[in-house]
């Protein structure tokens, strides 16, 4: 079977989102059980035309080339085109090859306010919101969408959000994107938190350095980096003295473990975002027992498992978690949701099951 997926993004050439995060990560377990994949996304910088990514093919465009780049999707030739989160591409799609089957998995569907939220807190400045809007979220794509064979989403909150946005006569599925499961975790024996994210604005990192403050006795992790250099830069200045706070950059999930070592250390996982969809984070957090301290509560990631700061209060809600261990107890609880909901095979066989529900159970010959 020829699957094509099309996304805003890969997991590569300095483009590090969880849209890409995805798109990667399902393309790669694709590949391993046999199937050809292939990936059309947006050219990024050093980027070639043509590339292979963990067997994936990956074929890019400029955005200029709006009008011509649906050759690309005619040359993949694909069974079932598979978008990671709609855009005009889900559109430019559809219309290049009409006969093949085409599935929409909207990961975080944005409303006008959401929109809005991004606009105020920019990840680089308010014309890249605007272009991101203009590309992802357009009459275009709305129709795309009505027309498409398939709609899912990863995070049940998301279904009635979806369907409410692009006025949906059904609501999209659950299909659930992957989280690989560890067998071993270790944590550390001193307190220790961890911030696993983009420093744009609008996950508002200032938040959980500022924590730091308040909670000398505990280790503060900061994995991630901004985009605005500017605004990178001074978080790290500020915040650079606090003797019980790391501020370890960007680490690529793809190459090494590091990251999942600090994960595995952890017993809590922050979130401070303003807005989120379900972060990847979170589910990998869980997925390695850590208890969640989030400002947003997807599905009731935080609720359940950890602590809700829907005030923002997370001073009272890392106090909470440390008091007599409830990290502890909430982390295995989110732990066994996310082995039963996200490991990596269910969420693969789910993909694959969809893919022969859509084609009829027709493969095409490599």
């Amino acid at each position: 079977m020829r699957v094509c997926l099309i996304s805003v993004e890969i997991f590569a050439w300095g483009k590090y989102g969880g849209f890409g995060r995805d798109t990667r990560i399902i393309g790669q377990e694709l590949v391993k059980r046999g199937l050809e994949v292939s990936a059309v996304v947006p050219r990024r910088s050093e980027q070639k035309p043509e590339e292979d990514l963990d067997g994936i093919r990956v074929l890019s465009f400029q955005k200029s080339d709006l009008l011509s780049y649906g050759e690309l999707f005619r040359q993949i030739d694909a069974d079932i085109y598979h978008s990671m989160e709609p855009s005009i591409s889900t559109f430019v799609a559809m219309r290049a090859v009409p006969q093949a089957k085409h599935a929409v998995t909207f990961l975080d569907p944005r409303t006008t306010s959401d929109w809005l939220t991004e606009l105020r807190l920019p990840s680089v400045n308010p014309i890249q919101v605007i272009s991101n809007w203009v590309y992802e979220d357009n009459p275009m794509v709305t129709r795309a969408i009505r027309n498409a064979d398939g709609l899912y989403v990863p995070a049940h909150f998301l279904a009635v959000k979806a369907k409410k946005k692009y006025g949906l006569n059904n609501t999209p599925g659950f299909l659930p994107t992957p989280v690989a499961i560890p067998e071993n975790i270790h944590k550390a024996t001193k307190p220790t938190v961890c911030y696993i994210s983009r420093w744009d604005r609008r996950k508002r990192p200032e938040l959980f350095l500022k924590l730091a403050e308040h909670f000398p006795q505990v280790r503060f992790v900061a994995v991630g980096a901004s985009r605005d250099l500017k605004w990178d830069n001074y978080l790290r200045e500020k915040y650079s003295g606090l003797q019980n706070l790391e501020l370890l950059g960007f680490i690529d999930q793809f190459s090494g473990t590091k990251l999942w070592d600090i994960l595995s250390e952890s017993w809590i996982l922050i979130n401070t975002a303003a807005r989120e969809g379900l972060p990847n984070a979170m589910k990998e957090g869980a997925a390695h027992a850590c208890a969640i301290l989030s400002s947003v509560d997807p599905d009731g990631f935080a609720s359940r498992f950890g602590y809700f700061a829907s005030q923002d209060d997370f001073i009272a809600g890392l106090e909470e978690l440390l008091q007599n261990d409830n990290w502890r107890s909430r982390g295995q609880i989110g732990r066994a949701y996310v082995r039963d909901e996200y490991n990596l095979k269910r969420t693969i066989d789910m993909h694959l099951q969809v893919y022969e529900s859509l084609t009829g159970g027709v493969h095409t010959s490599s």
